[in-house]
């Protein structure tokens, strides 16, 4: 049994390379690699098998202490790399500037370091391709955030005035924006690659970005608005979880919230993408429009974003004329009852409609549209009844109002005969007079016609006002003859 397990040790040792020596010692033969890609050495010396050391990479700076770096020029080019990298992650320390007297030096070193990131990505000097994860996820740090509580959760104001002196502003924007204009030289700068760029300025990234849209300091949100108008510019793969995301953040306002500060920068990024759409338009742009874009007109503070949100809608029918009737008979589901203003604003933005309608389209709402317009005639807020008769100046709406006449004179002119009996701003008495001018010189015999049936129909109006106060004085005579035959019969 001994003998066999000695055997065994032998066979192992020469399979292992090493061979039993006339003693107990063991003999080591020489094994040389020669690799394929290296020179091959004559002398008997065994080659240097380890791989080349490579420099390890920068320790990460103490979170707790930020120290000033020397600018990159000034290194040599061998570690400008690793420098651009530390700065990189000395700017990713937070720090408070709500209080100006706290960690003054670390603020004014980082805001520096801030400075020279930004000069190196502007001017394109150094390649900073090879750090994008770390760039990227530095700005995401510093701009991702808790918003501050809006004011208007303190306060018994609902709209906050954009023009309004009072408006927040951060105390951390100067620091902000040097981080946004990284950002954006970052997404703009020709050495950004798209295929490894969208890595990092993903899905999560825009959605994060998004929900900055409700901070109520205006300077942040028009970086906002530029950023990812350049976003979806250039990632072509987020175009339609973009327009999907600020899809719901409509939602959420119109049907939840009704309270976001960012509506009006992002109908100004719809209103440009809205212009590149392709002919013919797409079913799901159409439903942008008819779900989204048109019960915008609903929520209260609506002059703070109705400029942006009318031109996005004379964008879509512009592009498709047949969108006029869905969008007018939105603008009268929606039409306000007792806010005057925004009655104007409606008014203002029924007009540009009518300009970019069709005659066929025009037809199939004329009689509810003329039916609105007519109570704005008469509305007893001169400002809402100006801007209704103003219509009548623009030669586009004249025009169609010549074509469909017969249908539309019976329902405008109960109004303006109204108006001259009734209405008491005298503005409004001269121009119900100057429409009912050109009406009449538009068609004479028509006008007589239609003022011939509003008398009728006043004539009759007022027979059944003296029958119905007839009844009512019949009525009240045989109550009092029953209460007297009441007290004869008690007495």
């Amino acid at each position: 049994m001994f003998n066999k397990i000695i055997k065994r040790a032998q066979k192992k040792s020469a399979k292992f390379g090493f061979n039993e020596n006339a003693g107990n010692g063991f003999q080591f033969f020489e094994v040389v690699v020669k690799h394929a890609s290296r020179a091959t050495t004559t002398n008997s010396e065994p080659e240097n098998l380890s791989p080349p050391v490579e420099p390890p990479p920068p320790p990460p700076p103490d979170p707790n202490i930020i120290e000033a770096m020397p600018p990159l020029p000034d290194v040599p080019d061998s570690e400008r790399s690793n420098l651009f990298l530390r700065k990189i992650q000395l700017c990713c320390l937070l720090c408070d500037f709500s209080d100006t007297l706290k960690c003054v030096y670390e603020k004014e070193i980082k805001c520096q370091t801030l400075y020279e990131i930004f000069d190196i990505i502007q001017s394109g000097a150094f390649k900073f391709s090879e750090h994008q994860e770390e760039l990227v996820r530095m700005i995401s740090v510093n701009i991702f955030r808790c918003l501050p509580p809006a004011s208007h959760e303190n306060s018994t104001t609902e709209i906050v005035d954009p023009e309004d002196d009072n408006r927040y502003l951060d105390p951390s924007w100067p620091h902000l924006q040097i981080l946004y204009e990284i950002l954006l030289r970052y997404i703009i700068s020709p050495e950004t690659d798209i295929k490894t760029a969208k890595r990092y300025i993903d899905h999560i990234f825009v959605l994060k970005l998004l929900d900055l849209f409700d901070s109520e300091d205006q300077r942040e949100r028009e970086y906002l608005k530029t950023i990812l108008h350049r976003i979806y510019g250039k990632f072509m793969v987020h175009r339609p979880f973009i327009r999907k995301a600020i899809n719901n953040i409509f939602y959420r306002f119109i049907f939840e919230t009704q309270r976001h500060n960012g509506i009006a920068e992002l109908l100004e990024i719809l209103g440009s993408i809205i212009n590149g759409f392709a002919l013919p338009m797409k079913e799901e742009h159409k439903l942008f429009l008819i779900r989204s874009l048109v019960p915008l007109h609903k929520p209260k503070s609506i002059s703070l974003y109705h400029l942006q949100l009318s031109y996005c809608v004379i964008q879509f029918v512009e592009k498709d004329n047949r969108l006029a009737d869905p969008v007018i008979r939105g603008l009268l589901k929606y039409w306000p009852v007792t806010n005057c203003q925004k009655e104007v604003l409606f008014l203002g933005e029924l007009e540009e409609v009518l300009e970019v309608t069709q005659a066929a389209e025009f037809q199939r709402c004329m009689v509810s549209l003329f039916r609105q317009i007519g109570c704005c005639l008469n509305s007893p807020h001169f400002q809402v009844a100006e801007r209704a008769l103003y219509l009548w100046n623009n030669e586009h709406i004249i025009s169609i109002v010549a074509q469909n006449r017969n249908v539309i004179f019976p329902v405008i002119l109960e109004a303006l005969e109204k108006n001259m009996k009734s209405h008491w701003n005298q503005a409004v008495h001269g121009l119900t007079a100057n429409v009912r001018k050109m009406l009449l010189e538009m068609d004479a015999e028509l006008f007589e016609e239609c003022q011939k049936q509003y008398l009728e129909k006043e004539a009759r109006a007022r027979e059944s006002e003296e029958r119905r106060e007839l009844t009512w004085k019949r009525l009240e005579e045989l109550a009092a003859q029953a209460v007297r035959d009441d007290i004869v019969l008690l007495n």
